[in-house]
């Protein structure tokens, strides 16, 4: 028997309306464990109305208690964490480590929240005219969307609502319909933290849904993850509705390793990050470029160690679990397959893996492609799957023209012992977010995340600074208090003095 798994709205769970459903399957057995339901757009307009209706109160409660709020829901998911990352890895496969992590990053987001206050805090300049004082607030923007990927259910939703609802904002979340259990087990957390009813909310669907929100009226901002080609279309519709839109896309993310790296931390590290979640993570290493001579060593190292992993059921102690889909997992066959018959050397094969898991389960292995070129399919499009692809450059000047030149600019690493390469490295590279002998360059919570080129649409990164300033808008105050003795009048036009 499947699970049917509901909408929440109004601080309830709300059966789905449309009719239209959507199977959700456990990856590691490619059995469907249940039936998500699919918004109309009325079940949408509920969503929405709900969080309007909640924002009024919601904006003018006060931090204290805002925060008193974040603090319970922060306890709550620290206590439960086992809960949501066993979701996690039933709908979307990753192992039970991985998700956890998961979790916990996304915790980190809600405890930045919780200090929220001191963000917010105006300026004020006493007399900047004579009697005159000025001050600037910074107020909420009203109900905002968060459209999230399948990748990681958690921690993306939480790189944005906590900072959304911390600042006054109410908030509708639309996450994967391929893994949407996560969202409502969050939205139940909230709920038992005290958060009033409509300031979080839970659709579940498709396209129909994303164009509803995105044209909706009363939705001030869009938050979305994806791919580049969806984020453009979610900034370029966004935007032409009147929303602020912050759209992360896609990514190529490249590993420089110089001649005088540690080869060893650098086979480590690439395996870490090529294959971690399947390689189904935005941050993930997928582009290996060898400097000099250190080529053929570093791939034989690497391929040792893929060689080691176990791919699996993510709840049986596996290194790997399996993709998300049989489609998707197809497609990424389908691109080593393409790799291979473009010239590529296939060095570790993951479409031999034999797997711990079950025969029906969405399996691919770690696969590296070695003396792969630029115009392959498997290094122009992100795969989004465990696949490391190997490119050979003779200079670090290079190397530094090859990233560049990437229409991504996500995250990047470089591996060095050279601190003057390394400095060099970070001022010159045209990428968001840069690792130093470090491979997944994700910032903490109270930094902001987001790359450049075109894996950015719009002007704002995720959490930190930028999330808070994203969330908000200032408005600027300009006042007198007149002394009681004066009087008279004056038509002239004031001046400053």
């Amino acid at each position: 028997m499947t699970t049917l798994i509901p909408h929440w709205i109004d601080g309830a769970r709300r059966e789905g309306a449309s009719g239209r459903t959507a199977d959700v399957t456990d990856p590691a057995t490619g059995e469907v464990s249940g039936q998500v339901a699919l918004a109309s757009t009325e079940e949408v307009d509920a969503a929405v109305a709900a969080a309007a209706a909640a924002f009024p109160g919601w904006r003018d409660t006060s931090l204290t208690k805002r925060s008193a709020v974040l603090f319970k829901f922060r306890e709550l998911l620290n206590e439960r964490k086992p809960e949501l990352a066993a979701i996690i890895t039933a709908e979307h496969g990753k192992v039970l480590d991985d998700a956890l992590g998961e979790v916990s990053r996304g915790q980190e987001v809600a405890e930045f929240a919780c200090g929220v206050p001191h963000l917010l805090k105006g300026g004020f300049t006493e007399n900047a005219s004579t009697g005159v004082d000025v001050h600037s607030v910074r107020q909420p923007l009203g109900p905002v969307a968060v459209i999230s990927p399948f990748n990681f259910p958690a921690m993306v939703p939480m790189w944005f609502f906590p900072v959304a609802i911390a600042t006054g904002n109410t908030v509708v979340l639309k996450p994967s319909e391929k893994d949407p259990t996560a969202a409502l087990w969050m939205a139940e957390l909230w709920k038992e933290a005290g958060l009033p009813d409509g300031v979080f909310n839970v659709v579940h669907g498709d396209k129909v849904a994303v164009d509803r929100l995105l044209e909706h009226p009363e939705i001030q901002s869009v938050s979305f993850v994806g791919s580049t080609p969806i984020a453009r279309y979610v900034y370029e519709t966004g935007t032409r509705h009147g929303k602020r839109v912050q759209a992360l896309g896609g990514a190529k993310n490249h590993m420089l390793v110089l001649p005088d790296a540690d080869l060893d931390l650098a086979a480590d590290a690439a395996v870490n990050a090529g294959f971690g979640s399947a390689g189904e993570r935005c941050m993930a290493i997928s582009t290996l470029v060898a400097v000099g001579g250190v080529g053929d060593d570093l791939v034989a190292r690497i391929a040792e160690r893929a060689a080691t992993l176990r791919t699996g059921d993510g709840r049986r102690g596996c290194d790997m679990g399996p993709l998300v889909t049989r489609e998707h997992r197809d497609r990424v066959a389908g691109y080593v397959d393409a790799g291979e018959e473009a010239g590529a050397k296939v060095v570790v094969d993951g479409r031999e893996v034999q797997p711990d898991g079950g025969e029906g389960g969405f399996w691919l292995g770690p696969t590296v492609l070695d003396h792969v070129s630029t115009d392959m399919s498997v290094y122009t499009d992100e795969i989004f799957g465990p696949v490391l692809v190997v490119l050979r450059v003779d200079t670090y000047e290079q190397g530094l023209e090859l990233i560049n030149s990437n229409e991504y600019g996500n995250g990047t690493a470089i591996f060095t012992n050279d601190g003057g390469a390394a400095r060099r490295f970070q001022n010159e590279v045209e990428v968001g977010m840069v690792g130093i002998n470090v491979p997944i360059p994700v910032p903490m919570a109270y930094y902001s995340f987001g790359g450049w080129k075109n894996s950015l649409f719009g002007d704002s990164h995720a959490h930190g600074t930028e999330g808070v300033h994203f969330f908000t808008r200032g408005k600027v105050i300009t006042s007198r208090w007149l002394d009681p003795s004066h009087g008279g009048l004056n038509l002239g036009f004031p001046q400053n003095a």
